[in-house]
This record gives structure tokens, C-alpha cells and sequence, in this order.
């Protein structure tokens, strides 16, 4: 795919050209000088929101380094994902960190931002206190769980990562975990049932996504064997980690293609894109790799920055995806990998400069002055969003919320 071709289909489905009319006391305001700016993208380009959990709650080590990465963060992204990883959340049974993650939801929304909760069920970094029950206790444990956090989070996190890497849930094999046993005693498509009724039940309007890393025909196995038992999935979620080198444009549009077809959005969950060298590719599981340092290069920087830009303009272009979630905004997060938008001593590498200019520049809308018409016009091309437009002083906003023409009068 060339960056023309790209250019078009992003504009085919992302961008809406309006004519807006603006009236004064019923008069149009005719040739008038206002502000025009996008004050958010209705895509969500998002990031893992865990490093600002302690800073949300008050108990940040470091408050101005991570005031900084904040700003750095805003600068890019408009989605957070936060992390409910049970061993973690509840690792002792019926005390689970839910006000300090009530917390770190309500300030990301209240800046503006989607929250999502990853992940409600998984066989990875879950209890290990579910070891202690027989899998009907298990089952209830899991649904009670997932009952518990969607309606005590209902109204600030309304998307959830559900459940996590079905596909190998029931053969998982690398240690001993009460998911796995579950999921082995009563299949996958049964367990994805159960979990999402549950969660279904407690929140009936949230967004809720089957996640995984598994991009072979075993996903859409259990994707249509889920469909065909009548399970209603909102929204599919696919797992990226490049740690092996970048999957170029041929292979990922050919993922998106294969996985659009069930006529689902797309969430592309977890996405990875190293500035060192890569893994490997003998690894096959990898969180097998572990080394001592794995630092950023130069050179690694130049090919991150390049494949950063040419990875989101693909997902951009596609009409099934809805979001984006980066793993990680700083260096040494997963794996240690050097993976981050920020080096470990939190200077933006060239990989967040080429991202900032695709969001807010290419793609966004940057406060303009621009001049209404005789008739109170004015003409505004720009990806789908909300738009806020400032005359003297007063703001009106609006939502630019479907591609093609749209008319619009505002009173301001």
C-alpha cells in the first residue's frame, strides 16, 4: 500500500467535509473571524494508563516525572487501558483494589479520556487462590468477579477486554491455574458464554471484546463457533506485539481482512513496535526471552519511528478499525523491551514526534482562524470528532460524526 492509496482510503472513512452556518440573534454571523480546533478524535488512539494509577491516587513516587509523561502521553493518546489482571487486583480473596482503580478511572475520564479494563477473565496472572476450589466454585468465582467489577465501574470504564487468549486458555501448559481448568473442564466457547452473560447482565451498554494473540485460523474457529452459539461479541480485539520485527502492510491488511469479515469492530488491544534489536524468531512464546538489558539504539529509533507511522496509517485506513491501544508509552515495560514512545529517562524518541504529527497535525485540527462568508459559512474538512468553534470569547461545539457531506447550523 503506498502512503497516496493510504491517504485516500483514510480519507474515504475517516474524514467528513461540512458546511457550517453560524447564526447570531437569527442573523447569520457573516464575515467574521472565529477559531476553529478539534477537541477530540472520535477514533480511539490509546495507551496503557497503569503508570498513572499512583499518581491519579496521590502516592506517586515521583509526581513531576510523571506529570511530564502525562503531558507527553495527552499528547498522543485519547484511551486508556487500565490493568485488572486478578492475581494482582485480588490477590488476597475478598480484597480487591478496587478504590485505587476507581480512582485512577475517574481522573482519566475526567480528563476526557475512555477508559477500558483489561483483562475480567484470564488464565495468565489470575488468583491463586482459585486453586484451592473445584471448578464449579471456580465458574461462580469468575462470573461473581465480573459482575462485581462492571457494575462498580459502570459509567467510568464501559469497554472491557472480557476474556483474554481463549484460544490457548485450556491447553495452556506453563503452570498450574484455576482458568485454565475451568475453561479445560467446559470448552471455550461455553466459557466465553459465561463470561461475557455475566458481564452483559451487569452492564448492559458496555463495549465488550473478545481479545487475543493468536492470528490463525484457531482465532476465527472460535470467533464463528461463538457467533454461531449466539454470543454477542461488540468488538474484536487483536493483539500486536512486533517484538519480532514489524508485520509490514501485506500481513496486517491481510489480518484485517480475514477478521473483518464477521462484520465486527476492531480493536487492535495490544501493539508493540521495538527501537532496539528484535527478538528472535525462533522464540516461540515471548515471554521466553529474558536478557539483562535491552536498550534503544539510534538506528532502532530511526525503524521505529518509520514503523510506527506506516503500522497506524494501515489501521487507520482500514474501515473496521475503531482503536489502537499501544503497550506502553515509556521503555521497559513488557519484557523490558525498549518498546516505549519515551526513552527510560523520559525523552521522546522519534517514533512519538512521527505519531504526535500524524494525530494532531495530518489528522487533527489545530486551532485555525478562519473567516465566516456573506451568508455565515464556513467550510470544515476533518476527521470524525468533536470541534469547537470560539468567537469573541464564546465557544459553540459540535460533532463531526459521519463521513461525506453534512450541513450544519449552529447558534453561538
Amino acid at each position: 500500500m503506498t502512503g497516496i492509496s493510504d491517504n485516500r482510503e483514510i480519507r474515504r472513512h475517516r474524514v467528513a467535509d461540512a458546511e457550517v452556518t453560524l447564526v447570531r440573534d437569527g442573523e447569520p454571523l457573516a464575515g467574521h473571524e472565529v477559531e476553529l480546533r478539534q477537541v477530540r478524535h472520535r477514533f480511539l488512539f490509546g495507551c496503557t494508563g497503569f503508570e498513572f494509577l499512583d499518581y491519579a491516587s496521590g502516592t506517586s513516587e515521583d509526581p513531576e516525572r510523571d506529570e511530564r509523561l502525562l503531558e507527553q502521553w495527552e499528547g498522543l493518546f485519547n484511551f486508556a487501558t487500565l490493568p485488572f489482571y486478578w492475581g494482582r487486583f485480588e490477590p488476597e480473596r475478598g480484597k480487591p483494589d478496587t478504590d485505587r482503580l476507581v480512582k485512577g478511572a475517574e481522573w482519566l475520564a475526567g480528563r476526557g479520556h475512555t477508559v477500558k479494563g483489561h483483562p475480567l477473565a484470564w488464565h495468565t496472572v489470575t488468583a491463586d487462590w482459585l486453586l484451592d476450589l473445584d471448578n464449579a466454585a471456580i465458574a461462580a468465582a469468575q462470573t461473581d468477579r465480573i459482575r462485581r467489577e462492571t457494575t462498580r465501574f459502570a459509567g467510568v470504564i464501559d469497554t472491557w477486554d472480557v476474556i483474554n487468549e481463549v484460544v490457548i486458555m485450556p491447553i495452556f501448559d506453563k503452570y498450574d491455574n484455576g482458568i485454565t481448568r475451568l475453561c479445560r473442564d467446559i470448552g471455550r466457547i461455553p466459557m466465553v458464554r459465561m463470561v461475557f452473560d455475566a458481564a452483559r447482565e451487569s452492564n448492559p451498554d458496555a463495549v465488550l471484546l473478545l481479545n487475543d494473540f493468536d492470528m490463525s485460523a484457531a482465532f476465527e474457529c472460535l470467533i464463528e463457533g461463538v457467533l454461531e452459539a449466539g454470543i454477542k461479541i461488540d468488538a474484536l480485539g487483536l493483539q500486536s506485539h512486533m517484538h519480532q520485527g514489524y508485520w509490514g502492510e501485506e500481513k496486517t491488511l491481510s489480518i484485517l481482512d480475514r477478521f473483518s469479515r464477521y462484520g465486527l469492530p476492531i480493536h487492535f488491544t495490544e501493539t508493540t513496535l521495538l527501537s532496539g534489536h528484535v527478538m528472535p524468531p525462533e522464540i516461540e512464546d515471548l515471554n521466553d526471552y529474558q536478557i539483562d538489558s535491552w536498550p534503544s539504539t539510534p538506528e532502532g529509533e530511526a525503524r521505529q519511528a518509520d514503523e510506527i507511522e506506516r503500522h497506524y496509517r494501515t489501521l487507520v485506513s482500514h474501515p473496521a478499525v475503531e482503536a489502537i491501544t499501544y503497550w506502553g508509552m515509556s521503555d521497559g515495560g513488557w519484557l523490558g523491551a525498549p518498546g516505549g514512545f519515551v526513552r527510560a529517562d523520559g525523552t521522546a524518541k522519534p517514533s512519538y514526534d512521527r505519531l504526535h504529527h500524524l494525530v494532531n497535525d495530518e489528522w487533527g485540527q489545530r486551532p485555525t482562524t478562519v473567516a465566516t462568508d456573506a451568508e455565515g459559512r464556513l467550510r470544515v474538512s476533518g476527521f470524525l470528532g468533536d470541534y469547537r468553534i470560539t468567537w469573541r470569547g464564546e465557544e459553540i461545539d459540535f460533532a463531526l460524526d459521519e463521513v461525506g457531506e453534512q450541513r450544519l447550523t449552529l447558534e453561538i
